[in-house]
């Protein structure tokens, strides 16, 4: 049988070899993920620019109507409790 500092010597190596190899594996496939993510990324799109046309057609704000609604509604929830 071996001796106690033989053991400990040789529980290190095999400490030391199963990290690098965790090491390498795990450096592999990152790098593998990134090469994959690089050839399938979807191509940027360029945004299309405002135009005088687009900014008319939205609303500048919230209806006054639709705020008297809200607030009504709101006087009616708090007059029940």
């Amino acid at each position: 049988m071996n001796s106690i500092p033989e053991q400990i010597v040789q529980a290190v190596g095999i400490m030391f070899l199963g990290m690098g190899l965790v090491f390498v594996f795990l450096t592999v496939l990152i790098l593998c993920i990134k090469l994959v993510a690089m050839k399938f990324a979807p191509l940027p799109q360029e945004k299309a620019t405002r135009t005088a046309e687009n900014e008319s057609t939205q609303p500048a704000g919230v209806d006054p109507k639709i705020i008297a609604v809200i607030t009504a509604a709101i006087h009616q929830y708090r007059a029940k409790a």
